[in-house]
């Protein structure tokens, strides 16, 4: 159960901009800009969501790690093996070495800003990251440890259901972040994490 009162029928972070519009609008606006505006960053959104997906695995999330998971995986043309193997390692995935230099800075950045050192972002840098791509990463990974300590803190529903996690990814890959909140037609009675 949540912590507060929640409006029911809306998984995870949704129920939480429901709850509290004037804090939503901005922190709304920012996972736009930072995961789905193609004019942001030199980075996919695609890729960017894997930032989003692996930095909230990390941080034990399970709803916002599964609902980024599964935006990636439609913002990757529906693969969702390359969002199970960056889950499971990116050193192994099937995807650039930029990325991996990439995740691997999200990782610390994760635990801390701090643990980032002149090293990683030279590593980034050799494998052919731009400052900016090294500043979104950053960002992301940052901004999704706030995300997934809000939902996780207030102990937001997390659906078990992967069908409403693959509708809502459907959803945000196509539409953005903009739309009108996913709601879960009967909500389900065990709303625990």
């Amino acid at each position: 159960m949540p912590h507060i009162d929640l409006p029911e029928g809306y998984p995870g972070i949704r129920s939480l901009f429901m709850y509290s519009p004037l804090t939503a609008k901005p922190l709304n606006d920012l996972v736009q800009t930072l995961l789905h505006d193609p004019a942001y960053s030199t980075l996919t959104p695609g890729e960017r969501e894997l930032i989003a997906t692996y930095t909230s695995s990390l941080n034990e999330c399970k709803y916002c790690a599964t609902t980024h998971g599964a935006i990636a995986k439609y913002q990757l043309g529906g693969n969702a093996q390359i969002v199970n193997e960056v889950i499971a390692n990116p050193d192994t995935a099937s995807i650039s070495d930029k990325l991996k230099a990439l995740l691997h800075i999200a990782a610390k950045v994760r635990q801390s800003g701090k643990k980032v050192t002149e090293q990683d972002i030279q590593t980034a840098r050799d494998q052919g990251a731009t400052d900016k791509e090294i500043h979104d990463v950053v960002l992301i990974a940052a901004a999704f440890s706030m995300f997934n300590r809000y939902v996780d803190g207030l102990a937001a529903w997390a659906p078990d259901d992967p069908a409403i996690y693959d509708a809502i990814g459907k959803q945000r890959a196509t539409e953005g972040y903009h739309t009108k909140p996913f709601q879960v037609t009967q909500p389900q009675t065990n709303q625990n994490n």
